[in-house]
């Protein structure tokens, strides 16, 4: 039994030494200012939470994640957690309440209540004539117009990270915060283990396929945050943004097998990756985990994976 189940992903916590820098690319990547102060920046979606990403002034760096409790209630719980701090108030834009926690490779984990929540930012989209419904753009008088410019990230999605002590890690994200198995990727032999796909666990509710996918890895660190985009159109003319504007393509454009997601990953000026993806599979808690040869990692379409882009680790 775990001590919380989280109830969402709240926001990735970096360091960089150029503030303006990274919010040019974020800008770049899809994001909108949320607010900024001398020290750290704080960037949104298009959907309400405050923010989905923080970068703090300094050497570049993964601090941590953060994830939501469902009630104070739940606060209180992980605060006695041997190594937790007490509940305490955010003093940082948005506000709430956290408690910090350590995980086994040292990264920060914070578990928040009550951050602010701003109005959501309208995007209009395109109808689209698929499958059975093909009558969705009818006599216009126009051409279909996806306009161009960076993608309208909505949220963030998940967070992967590679570690050199797989069972622990993954075994304290279970404990700690409910997390689920959907599927995990043995090598050789089923007992050998290399990857875990982990979803939140909200009972009859539907959640991504993954929040967490850990890493079994000669080193620890962060793999990629990842940010759903607002549909496959968005993806596609914010890779042709990103690429106008110089930044660093890691892998992309594809669909995955574990998900389903169409994806696109892109590097911070610091190397730390960020994905867009949209279109992904939705689970309950009635699925059990599966196990799949590493075999199966391979997408239906869009090339394999780079070796630079399955071994990076920003630590």
């Amino acid at each position: 039994m775990s001590i919380i189940k989280a109830t969402d992903l709240a926001y990735g916590r970096l360091r960089a030494p150029d503030l303006d820098k990274e919010e040019e690319f974020l800008t770049a990547f899809g994001m909108v200012r949320s607010e900024r102060t001398a020290t750290a920046l704080y960037m949104r979606g298009t959907d309400p939470p405050h923010h989905i990403h923080v970068t703090e002034l300094g050497e570049p760096k993964y601090v941590g994640i953060a994830l939501y409790a469902g009630s104070m209630d739940d606060l209180e719980k992980i605060s006695r957690v041997p190594g937790a701090t007490p509940i305490e108030s955010i003093d940082e834009p948005g506000g709430g309440k956290r408690v910090r926690l350590t995980d086994p490779d040292g990264y920060q984990v914070e578990v928040v209540h009550g951050i602010a929540q701003l109005p959501k930012i309208t995007v209009a989209r395109p109808a689209v004539n698929l499958g059975d419904d093909k009558t969705r753009r009818r006599n216009l008088a126009y051409f279909q117009n996806v306009d161009r410019g960076p993608s309208h990230v909505k949220r963030i999605g998940h967070f992967v990270v590679h570690t050199p002590q797989f069972e622990k890690t993954l075994g304290w994200y279970r404990d700690m915060l409910g997390f689920r198995c959907s599927d995990e990727v043995y090598a050789d032999r089923q007992d050998n283990v290399i990857g875990s796909f982990n979803r939140l666990d909200r009972g009859d509710d539907y959640v991504d396929h993954h929040v967490f996918f850990c890493i079994r890895s000669d080193r620890a660190g962060l793999n990629h945050l990842s940010f759903e985009a607002a549909d496959i159109d968005d993806i596609m003319t914010g890779h042709e943004h990103l690429v106008d504007k110089g930044y660093e393509h890691f892998w992309g454009i594809g669909r995955h097998s574990f998900g389903s997601q169409v994806f696109d990953y892109w590097g911070d000026p610091w190397g730390r990756v960020h994905e867009h993806w949209a279109d992904t599979d939705v689970f309950n808690a009635s699925v059990p985990p599966r196990l799949w040869s590493r075999g199966a990692i391979a997408g239906p379409w869009g090339s394999p994976p780079p070796e630079r882009f399955m071994h990076h680790a920003s630590p």
